[in-house]
């Protein structure tokens, strides 16, 4: 099966929600929440992360967390993660109980797609499954947006390693690559560390993109993706390990933008996160629909 296979399966099976003008959406992915030990790269933007969340509950956006939310393949288990994080987990929580928060996987977070608790790691924590009652993990979703399809998922399809291999390439991490790069030598493996690799995955996901004809926002590279109206229909939100920062794209009164959080400091020295629009345009010049 070619990754275009792949994407279009998961794109065929993808649950369909209708959006709108007043629509507040905020997508982010490849936070790769760990453990808290030396090996966990979301560690650092924990803070930044949890006032983004919180800014956004308070607004009343949807979350869609575009895959690799959980480091599921440094780490054998949930628990630490649970444990770790439960202050962002509760956050989260919020948003799911006002219908506003959906969770799809990724490549490093594949086993969340396993149903029920028996070899789901997180629908076997008690915790997590108090905070989420009823919780799924789809492949991809598709956003309805006056009848034009934007459709939403990782994207590691792109990449055979990492969705046809995907236990080899776990692995790997959780043996090889994990000890390595703490001498400083990056996983050849990784789209998100090997820029060939990183390429290779973008001009799969363009083409798809293309060739369907149907907008695409995923994750997976952590390179941010905004192309400008007319010159492609393939968006990256970027990560949350970027260093000393995080990005995201919103959707919000029909314009989708690309936004970037980080700590700032006021005149008198207080720090706050703060938010800043890199990239912006209004959906209808992307999907050809006639301004209203």
């Amino acid at each position: 099966m070619s990754s275009s296979d792949r994407m279009s399966r998961a794109y065929e099976s993808a649950e369909e929600i209708s959006v709108g003008d007043r629509s507040r959406i905020v997508i982010m992915s490849d936070c790769h929440r760990g453990d808290g030990s030396w090996a966990d790269t979301f560690a650092g933007n924990r803070n930044l992360f949890l006032a983004a969340l919180d800014d956004y509950d308070r607004k009343g956006f949807t979350y869609i967390e575009l895959g690799d939310g959980d480091e599921l393949w440094e780490n054998g288990g949930f628990a630490e993660i649970m444990s770790e994080y439960g202050d962002i987990f509760r956050v989260m929580a919020r948003f799911h109980l006002e219908g506003r928060l959906y969770l799809i996987y990724g490549n490093h977070d594949m086993v969340k797609r396993i149903p029920g608790g028996n070899g789901n790691p997180l629908l076997s924590n008690k915790e997590f499954s108090r905070l989420f009652p009823r919780i799924g993990f789809p492949e991809g979703l598709i956003l309805n947006y006056l009848g034009s399809r934007i459709f939403l998922t990782h994207g590691h399809q792109a990449d055979f390693l990492n969705s046809r291999l995907w236990r080899l390439s776990r692995f790997l991490v959780r043996n090889l690559w994990r000890r390595l790069e703490s001498l400083g030598v990056k996983d050849p493996t990784s789209a998100s560390k090997n820029p060939r690799k990183k390429t290779a995955v973008e001009r799969a996901l363009m083409k798809w993109a293309k060739d369907k004809n149907v907008m695409l926002i995923a994750g997976h590279t952590h390179r941010a993706v905004f192309p400008a109206p007319g010159k492609g229909l393939y968006f990256n939100d970027g990560s949350c390990v970027n260093r000393d920062y995080i990005s995201a794209i919103e959707i919000e009164g029909g314009n989708i933008s690309l936004v970037k959080w980080s700590f700032k400091v006021r005149e008198g020295g207080a720090v706050y996160a703060g938010r800043d629009v890199r990239s912006s345009a209004k959906l209808r010049d992307y999907l050809n629909l006639n301004s209203v």
